[in-house]
């Protein structure tokens, strides 16, 4: 196969540019470098830019392991769970014959692309629009470390089910069944133990990010190859490893190729089709459908006994239009159910979800505490285990992020606390191990404003607050959740750059600990104790 270097075309290079600047300048404002990404993809389709085949290659490249990242985090047991399949059927079933409803609607009109559209052209486009963007909400998760909170799992579970309703639809509507040789695929369940063993001797360097990637493409490969879509086999095969110690290890080690081919998507997005009029105002339509389409979402979650932030939060992960809905309606516009320009549509309405909805990441829990005894009212009396209420009030001081740095940090306050000491840990497996280890650790997302509010009397007493979460961003939050819930001792936190150092302070933090030069000065302090004593 010619090698995709040699199909690198001469405009490819200053296409990426444009998404670098249009992304810094973004960022700048706030608001995630993706806009920017889907801004430039707009810009260079005005200007009738092609995106050619190198940009396409990163755009599957960066969807297969992101598919495969997810799998990594995902358990089986996860997909389970009521609050996972019945919200999954319950919303897209809704949400379907709501859109379905408001094409019909307009059908009597004479607005273009809609009128004289039947029931069964108004069901595809219903199907269509009643997904949630996985490449959005996991990109979301994994800046805020919240791939592994109640709503993050939540979250991806609800995704995966859609993801799999999409599966169907494409297998059933180009007619196109699995091979035979499908069945065969229930062999990589006892394989995945000679993988593990793989797993185990690749080490920690480069070979482990190569295994990663070799894994997924294979996994893509080997669904393709019996009729199965390709990027559930990344998923699939993301899913065979989640398990293994090194798993987390090894999505953080793709992490950022996964963050560089997805640019290639989001241009891509942009570069699709150009709108016109027409298409723009019918995206705009269902763009103000969109807060009802997240509602329905608020609501299953708190029918199904989840509090009302994390249904709040967890609707907002879903809060937007997905990219399937440009592949069913690629589909529906090949089978000839649909007119072409629909593609735009599509195109339109999922990136216009998108600037919408990341800056809500932001702002999503001052707009909750807010609304917060309204939202409260949608509680049910019974809620799920980890959502129940917590007596701490003897707690004096808090670990929060229970990683090697919060386990270091718990442990040396042991000798000082002993009894009034708690972590909290965002990971439930991590969690488990902590406690099965003789800690005293319950999991819960310290950036959630109603963390506080499951035990309210923890603040009184509270002296010392250890923040060691995995990014900056949350440990930012957690830190601005702590101020505006009235805290007034003191508060440490972990960080990697003087930047984030300074951030820091600048909202009230203490004592910030940097993990890099302060672990070569304990180095460097134990090298000397051990020359004195030698």
């Amino acid at each position: 196969m010619e090698s995709q270097l040699f199909n690198i075309q001469h405009s490819d290079p200053l296409w990426i540019a444009i998404a670098f600047v249009c992304g810094l300048l973004i960022k700048k404002i706030g608001l995630p470098p993706l806009i920017g990404f889907l801004g430039a993809g707009f810009v260079l389709n005005a200007l009738d830019a092609q995106s050619g085949e190198f940009l396409d290659a990163l755009a599957n490249l960066g969807i297969t392991l992101l598919l495969f990242s997810i799998g990594l985090k995902l358990k089986l047991s996860s997909l389970a769970k009521p609050e996972v399949w019945g919200v999954a059927t319950l919303h897209m079933a809704a949400v379907t014959l709501l859109m379905a409803g408001i094409v019909l609607l307009f059908s009597y009109t004479s607005l273009p692309l809609l009128s004289g559209l039947d029931f069964e052209t108004a069901l595809i486009i219903g199907f269509a629009l009643s997904f949630s963007s996985t490449v959005f909400a996991v990109k979301v998760l994994d800046e805020l470390g919240a791939t592994s909170s109640m709503n993050g799992r939540i979250s991806i579970g609800v995704l995966v089910m859609q993801d799999i309703a999409a599966v169907v639809f494409i297998a059933v509507s180009m007619g196109k069944l699995p091979s035979p040789f499908a069945i065969g695929l229930f062999a990589l369940i006892p394989l995945r133990h000679l993988i593990y063993k793989l797993f185990n001797i690749v080490g920690h360097g480069e070979l482990l990010i190569l295994f990663g990637i070799m894994t997924a493409l294979v996994g893509s490969a080997l669904f393709e190859s019996v009729g199965v879509k390709a990027d559930v086999g990344a998923l699939v095969f993301g899913m065979l490893l989640a398990n293994h110690p090194k798993a987390n290890e090894l999505a953080k080690a793709l992490l950022g190729f996964k963050e560089l081919f997805l640019i290639g998507f989001f241009l891509s997005v942009g570069m699709a089709a150009m709108p016109g009029w027409a298409e723009v105002f019918i995206a705009i339509l269902f763009i103000l459908v969109l807060p009802l389409k997240v509602a329905m979402y608020f609501g299953l979650f708190s029918l199904f006994k989840l509090r009302a932030s994390t249904s709040w939060r967890t609707s907002l992960n879903l809060a937007n239009y997905s990219e399937f809905g440009l592949i069913v309606g690629a589909i529906a516009i090949s089978s000839g159910w649909l007119p072409k320009e629909w593609i735009s549509v599509f195109a339109v309405v999922m990136s216009l979800s998108f600037i919408l909805s990341a800056p809500l990441v932001n702002v999503r829990d001052k707009i909750y505490l807010s609304y917060r005894p309204w939202l409260k009212r949608f509680e049910r009396s019974k809620r799920l285990s980890g959502e129940e209420n917590l007596d701490l009030a003897h707690v004096k001081a808090v670990v929060l992020g229970m990683g090697r740095m919060g386990v270091a940090a718990y442990n040396a306050m042991r000798q000082d606390y002993e009894t009034h000491l708690v972590g909290f840990e965002i990971d439930e497996d991590k969690a488990k191990k902590d406690i099965e280890a003789g800690m005293n650790v319950i999991c819960g997302d310290a950036t959630n404003p109603d963390i506080w509010g499951r035990a309210p009397d923890l603040l009184d007493g509270l002296e010392w607050v250890l923040l060691t979460l995995p990014t900056h961003q949350a440990n930012m939050n957690a830190a601005t959740r702590l101020k505006e819930m009235g805290y007034t001792g003191s508060i440490a936190a972990t960080t990697k750059y003087p930047d984030e150092e300074d951030a820091l302070k600048a909202i009230g933090v203490d004592h910030t600990f940097n993990i890099y030069t302060e672990a070569g000065l304990g180095f460097a302090n134990e090298l000397h104790t051990f020359a004195i004593n030698k």
